[in-house]
């Protein structure tokens, strides 16, 4: 049986992860986090908003994903998580991220496109292009970085929004 999520038990958990998160974000000082290095960075995914309230949904994706942006911003990257219902899934990517210094020095878009691999049995067709498994997949992104840390929002497709948060380990 799927389990019910639990408003109250996820507020308080959105309470103990999300406020000391928001801490660091306002305490952190605001440097233009774009120092067109190097950057190898760790996200993760705490949550999963999805416009329908289909009882089969997981929103805790347990995601957890690495990243290598270059100078230019081209990135590629790799995640590991659970799918919108509980499947252990992969995806592997390129992107390209794009600063939106006219609107914050620390606001960013970003668009991914790669193989998203593990939607299989009767879900396979949950999502589109899915070919034993495997599919293709273009997520687009609005984050915001202040010095090592970022928050995103990320569109999956007509499924829903999921909302990362990120640091950056090295830079060189």
């Amino acid at each position: 049986m799927k389990k019910k999520l639990d408003p109250l038990r996820w507020t308080s958990g959105a309470r103990a992860f999300g406020l000391p998160a928001l801490g660091l974000f306002l305490c952190a000082s605001p440097a233009h986090a774009q120092d067109k290095g190097h950057t190898i960075g760790l996200q993760f995914a705490p949550y999963v908003l999805h416009w329908d309230s289909d009882p089969e949904h997981d929103n805790t994706p347990g995601l957890i994903g690495v990243e290598y942006m270059a100078p230019s911003q081209w990135l590629a990257g790799a995640s590991i998580l659970r799918n919108s219902f509980g499947q252990p899934t992969e995806y592997y990517y390129a992107g390209k991220r794009w600063d939106l210094d006219g609107l914050s020095p620390n606001l960013y878009a970003k668009v991914t496109a790669g193989a998203l691999v593990g939607y299989t049995g009767r879900y396979e067709d949950k999502i589109p292009f899915n070919h034993d498994g495997v599919a293709f997949a273009v997520i687009p992104a609005i984050g915001y970085q202040v010095d090592r840390f970022n928050a995103q929002v990320a569109l999956l497709g007509t499924a829903g929004v999921m909302f990362t948060i990120g640091v950056d380990l090295f830079k060189w």
